[in-house]
């Protein structure tokens, strides 16, 4: 990175006019607390302004309003970091029409009806950075993609093996260069689904936020159950576990930009121009300064996974590196800790014009339970959470009697 980036960034420069307070931007939503926190006796009330700095409540759904399959929510109120909590979250029952597609309802996106319908159960939690708009976003819109993705291929999720054509025609059947040769099988088609849906989202996100003048994104972590599976859709760093008496079965991969170096680093290998000539793409054990020109030391770059070899330093290698900082601490050009989630598509690196989407994926990591197979027990428990309370409590102390 420049020397003047440099400057602007980390050291305190002299005293100036104060910066004028920026004209309040037009939210593309309202803000507001997931839909089952309304009417809860821990709502957010006048009493909130006048709580005490250290006082952290806890929200959960109201007495007698019960959560899809047995589920409970409970949030701590944002850690006084800013005016509004940026955390959001969903849940509901699926329901996927199997054949056509019918007018919106404009009220709610749960329909419940019997036999023209597939059935599952939706849970989501959405951790916004940069403003709450993301997250409300994400929280309002994704199950409608999902939704919308599903009745793509719902057709196909109800026969075995799903047919390659939905019309149940054989392309020529009798050349043998047309024979089916891919094994698909029907939660295929709903990890593809979860996918585009990801993805659709994202591009609303995305829209909507500029048409508001808005920026911020967040991370996504889905779980649906469907046809006797368990998908869990992890865009980001949140977490899910499964606790079976003594036993935690990760249900996800955390994507951060030390996790996915290597995908990091060979976009940055394929596209230089991304970093602007102020970054270098390759990792150092630490930040290197003037005074190792012409020294050996280790180095990785995107073809390398666990092993480091040794270079001769060069003046390029001085930049600001792509990826700085490890662990909780890491960060994608000194700016974002996370690579993967939904919207961030106007997030530059400070004082510059040099954006961050292009290293962003919105697809998620899909992964499938059989819940037959695992023969769940009422005591058998799937927690999802944000990075807030992975910061602090590990998977074996979340499955601890004491926790």
């Amino acid at each position: 990175m420049s020397a003047g980036w440099f400057r602007r960034r980390f050291l305190p420069g002299p005293p100036g006019p104060a910066p004028r307070p920026p004209k309040p931007r037009a939210s593309p939503v309202p803000y507001r607390r997931p839909r089952f926190l309304r009417g809860s006796a821990s709502s957010p009330g006048p009493a909130d302004t006048a709580r005490r700095p250290d006082a952290r409540p806890v929200r959960s759904p109201a007495r007698g309003r019960a959560l899809p399959w047995n589920a409970g929510y409970a949030e701590i109120i944002n850690a006084e970091k800013s005016e509004f909590n940026e955390d959001q979250a969903a849940c509901g029952k699926l329901c996927i029409r199997k054949c056509g597609f019918g007018a919106e309802d404009d009220q709610e996106w749960l329909t419940l009806n019997s036999e023209e319908f597939l059935t599952g159960h939706y849970w989501a939690l959405f951790d916004g950075h940069g403003g709450p708009a993301a997250a409300i976003l994400a929280a309002n819109t994704l199950h409608s993609c999902l939704r919308r993705q599903l009745e793509a291929v719902a057709d196909g999720m109800a026969a075995t093996p799903p047919l390659m054509h939905l019309s149940g025609c054989c392309v020529c059947p009798s050349d043998p260069q047309f024979v089916e040769e891919k094994g698909i099988r029907a939660e295929d088609l709903v990890i593809g689904a979860l996918e585009s849906a990801f993805q659709e989202c994202d591009e609303v996100i995305g829209r909507e936020l500029e048409a508001s003048g808005q920026v911020g994104g967040c991370t996504a972590l889905v779980a649906v159950s469907l046809q006797g599976k368990l998908y869990m859709a992890n865009a980001g760093d949140s977490r899910a576990i499964l606790v079976r008496r003594d036993e935690v079965l990760p249900l996800s991969t955390e994507f951060t930009p030390e996790t996915e170096r290597q995908r990091i680093q060979q976009l940055a290998f394929v596209y230089p121009e991304l970093l602007a000539d102020e970054f270098t793409r390759l990792e150092f054990p630490r930040r290197l300064k003037g005074d190792d020109l012409g020294q050996k030391v280790l180095f990785r770059d995107h073809h390398m996974s666990g092993c480091r070899s040794y270079k001769c330093v060069e003046k390029s290698d001085l930049k600001y590196p792509l990826i700085h900082g490890q662990g909780r601490q890491a960060r994608l050009m000194g700016t974002l800790a996370v690579s993967r989630g939904l919207g961030d598509h106007q997030l530059r690196v400070l004082d510059t014009s040099i954006r961050l989407k292009p290293f962003l994926l919105s697809v998620p990591q899909v992964i499938v339970l059989d819940m037959d197979q695992l023969q769940l027990q009422d005591d058998d428990v799937v927690v999802m959470a944000t990075d807030g309370l992975w910061d602090v409590l590990s998977n074996e102390q979340m499955c601890s009697p004491g926790c």
